[in-house]
């Protein structure tokens, strides 16, 4: 396993997110608004005032602005002044989170993040360009195209290096030990980003890791699930081990539908909005694919939003054991909402969430039932905790005491992670200490921790 701290080549650079989509309004209701509000003579005045400066910029800045960046910039700086996660996206931005969500995009098929100032790989995604010529872990990427990487943004690569399908990229690379930069021609293609990866462990447990709420998640589970079953005899298997673990979240309706595969029935989120009528109540459907079978969940404090939402639910049910640290803490629903044609859309805070208890995770995060702490190497301890939710200017209060600072870290080689391990002792009957937060996760074998009782 590996931690996601980067993202996948093509992708927006968003994360956290819990997302609604509604109908663009009306232009005629949009106007009904206006005149609503400026019936106030305060909010009457400041929209004089904005008008008034509006002009000003126009006519007199040093150098020809364009009335549309002036327009967006003033939107944007409007939605950003309410929460970390409201925002205004112009066409392109639009588009590009429509492509997150269907998960399929236009690129090399190449995990990365940054690293002083380059590109630096994480992994290459199976089958794709970027693995058919050979770029490896580690690699940095200098240029691209012939332009430098160096000062821009983990975006602007990004964005660069995404494309239309069969069109060529150019790109040197700076791999250790090797003598002079690599340098390759690829064709874009249509990259699939699996948000489910799946396989059987020892003979008996199922592992199960989400790293995303797209458009292909519950599908993606579905298939992971009844692959297992089939691998694993349905008297031996002992349990699924869900791995949420620096997962950042998506679509709400995917985190419902994902929890309703993996528990009967029961309340799966509650999400409240500034008038009590607009509460709304989801719920699971549709059977558990385990069939009862106990499960634990894996959460860090890279596990935020949709991910926190199945989590909660899970844990509230009894239906699994929660391993790991506490959750990112982000307990807010974005809503997206088109503006018609050309003119993007806007994700606006519209609620926040509550798990079926009641309890509400905003600041807070889901608390595991055993916290078990990683062994972090030297270079990674200086960026191995999230500070989460409560930490990000302007975020929503919490209802009580808010929980901040979390670790992220996944070793890369199972054998070292020792939630993973946790888990596993979990499912086998093997008595976990809750209490071994520093060292590895204190254990017994008997027959009597055998026999102990695991929630489904």
């Amino acid at each position: 396993m590996r931690k996601n701290v980067g993202f996948f080549l093509g992708t927006v650079a968003g994360a956290c997110l819990t997302l609604l989509v509604t109908a663009p309004q009306g232009g005629m209701h949009l106007i009904e608004i206006a005149k609503a509000a400026a019936r106030s003579d305060n909010t009457y005045s400041q929209l004089n005032l904005f008008g008034e400066v509006f002009e000003r910029v126009r006519t007199d800045y040093v150098e020809k602005p364009e009335d549309s960046k002036l327009v967006e910039g003033a939107i944007n700086g409007m939605i950003s002044s309410l929460d970390p996660h409201s925002r205004y996206m112009n066409e392109k931005g639009w588009g590009d989170m429509q492509e997150t969500t269907h998960g399929e995009f236009g690129g090399l098929g190449i995990e990365v993040t940054m690293e002083d100032g380059f590109i630096k790989v994480v992994a290459p995604i199976d089958d794709t360009p970027a693995s058919r010529a050979g770029i490896m872990s580690g690699d940095v990427i200098t240029t691209i195209d012939d332009e430098t990487i160096q000062g821009m943004t983990l975006d602007q690569a990004v964005n660069k290096m995404k494309g239309s399908p069969n069109s060529v990229i150019r790109l040197k690379i700076v791999r250790k030990d090797a003598d002079k930069p690599i340098e390759l021609t690829l064709n874009r293609e249509i990259i699939r980003v699996r948000p489910v990866k799946f396989h059987a462990e020892g003979g008996d447990i199922g592992y199960i890791r989400i790293t995303s709420f797209n458009e292909q998640t519950t599908e993606g589970l579905q298939k992971a699930i009844t692959a297992i079953q089939k691998e694993i005899p349905q008297d031996k298997l002992a349990g699924y081990v869900v791995d949420l673990r620096n997962n950042p979240g998506g679509l709400l309706d995917q985190a419902v539908s994902v929890t309703s595969t993996l528990m009967q029935r029961g309340e799966v989120v509650s999400t409240r909005g500034r008038n009590p009528e607009e509460t709304q109540r989801f719920t699971a459907h549709g059977g558990d694919m385990t069939k009862g079978k106990p499960l634990v969940v894996l959460i860090n404090g890279g596990s935020a939003s949709a991910s926190e939402i199945v989590a909660g639910a899970l844990h509230d049910h009894k239906r699994a054991t929660i391993i790991g640290t506490r959750s990112f803490g982000k307990g807010s629903v974005q809503t997206i909402i088109p503006l018609g044609a050309g003119n993007g859309a806007l994700a606006l805070t519209t609620a926040r969430y509550f798990t079926p208890s009641g309890h509400s995770i905003q600041a807070l995060g889901i608390k595991p039932d055993i916290e078990v702490l990683q062994d972090v190497p030297d270079e990674f301890k200086t960026r191995s905790e999230i500070k989460g939710e409560a930490s990000m200017r302007g975020h929503l209060a919490a209802e009580s005491t808010e929980q901040t600072g979390s670790q992220s870290y996944v070793p890369p080689d199972e054998k070292n992670d020792k939630a993973l391990s946790a888990a596993f002792n979990q499912l086998r009957g093997i008595t976990v200490n809750a209490d071994a937060k520093n060292a590895d996760a204190k254990t017994t074998d008997s027959k009597a921790a055998a026999k102990r009782p695991v929630p489904n």
